[in-house]
């Protein structure tokens, strides 16, 4: 079966603009993660500042967005190639992803050759929902958006249902639709930050749009950022009211301003409706905006945005070593600071302005090798470089 067009488009490269966006911000997170000296959530309001709030909020965009254009880069390369073939490429490289979130990832996180506990994020979700795609690529563009409308829009109905309830199989649901960590002996686990159901659902709608990227640039313009609207719309229709959508409404607080943060801070493991709407609807305009887009600037995030996987590899391993460095230099222990990202050590840690800094330089360390392998990809068309 013969894929649905020979003519094949142009790239894209608000794609590609909007994607470097969020792989810079998604580093600001990790920073953060690394060499803040908050013990507390950035989230939590009771303690919080707008600065801090705006830190960690900003980055819930970095996950869904790149999740839902993997699904429209999906459509687009799979004009190039039949159904057999797509479903074929998809498949196998949702295994590699899934392969080295649980092996190179997952050490860089943590530096445990033991590999004491997994951590299944961003690229375990993209992985199984490649394996998914794998197989609704068969189905007609109509069928696989409603697919992953009816989970996205769904799988909120499914938050009652918890884990305990299914006994010695409860990992399967964590697997499915619930945000937790599963030991199968002492000391040794898996820490499932995303549970796939929603994120199969981000994937498939996000292929389901790549179709719009046949429309020429006049008219899908105005068409995502009516889109972009009407999410932005559904969500405060469902979020002000608190009817449905988030398993934590909002409550009212005694300042202002708190009741902004209140309404905008969603839940992400796993990512409610609000959550999805809010994001996607806001990064859908952002993709519109960045129609023609050709200055020093989108050149600049372009460089992040056409090596993600490469950009994502070598950024935990810079931030780790560099924590490692500095935690050194300032008295502390190495092995204090190896699995340091989720438990610092006491007195370790920097202000927020000063994780700015150390997020701007990490970017400005890895634009060179990004650029470089840029150019590779650009130059070279060895099958392995598309996995990478």
């Amino acid at each position: 079966m013969k894929s649905n067009t020979t003519q094949p488009l142009a790239r894209i490269f608000s794609i590609d603009i909007l994607r470097g966006v969020i792989m810079i911000i998604m580093a600001l997170d990790h920073v953060r993660d690394y060499f803040t000296n908050v013990r507390f959530d950035p989230l939590d309001l009771s303690q919080t500042t707008p600065l801090l709030f705006f830190t960690r909020w900003i980055t819930h965009f970095c996950a869904p967005t790149f999740i839902f254009l993997s699904g429209a880069s999906a459509w687009l390369a799979g004009r190039k190639r039949t159904k057999k073939e797509s479903a074929a490429f998809l498949f196998k490289r949702g295994l590699w992803l899934i392969f080295l979130e649980l092996t190179i990832i997952g050490f860089g996180w943590q530096f445990d050759i033991g590999f004491h506990l997994f951590f299944t994020q961003v690229i375990w979700a993209i992985g199984w929902s490649m394996i998914f795609l794998s197989v609704l690529v068969f189905l007609p563009n109509t069928y696989i958006a409603t697919i992953g409308l009816i989970l996205i829009f769904g799988h909120n109905l499914l938050d009652p249902i918890q884990s305990a309830q299914f006994g010695s199989a409860k990992p399967f649901w964590m697997f499915l639709h619930e945000s937790n960590i599963y030991f199968w002996s002492k000391g040794r686990g898996v820490l499932l930050f995303y549970p796939i159901i929603p994120w199969i659902g981000v994937m498939a709608v996000g292929y389901a749009f790549g179709t719009l990227f046949a429309l020429p640039a006049t008219e899908r313009k105005p068409l995502f950022i009516k889109i972009g609207l009407a999410c932005l719309v559904v969500f405060l229709i469902l979020r002000i009211p608190n009817i449905y959508g988030d398993p934590f409404p909002w409550q009212h607080q005694a300042i202002w301003w708190k009741n902004i943060l209140a309404v905008i801070k969603v839940h992400k493991y796993p990512p409610s409706l609000a959550y999805l709407l809010m994001t996607l609807g806001i990064s859908i305009i952002v993709l519109a905006l960045l129609e023609g887009a050709n200055n020093r600037l989108s050149r600049f995030f372009t460089v992040y945005g056409k090596v993600p996987f490469f950009y994502y590899l070598l950024h935990i391993y810079l931030i780790h070593i560099l924590q490692i460095i500095v935690a050194v230099a300032a008295g502390f222990n190495v092995k204090d600071m190896l699995s340091a990202f989720d438990k610092s050590p006491d007195h370790w840690g920097f202000s927020l302005p000063v994780v700015y800094l150390i997020w701007i330089a990490v970017i400005a360390i890895l634009y060179l090798p990004c650029r470089w392998f840029m150019q590779v990809k650009s130059k070279r068309k060895d099958w392995w470089l598309s996995y990478i």
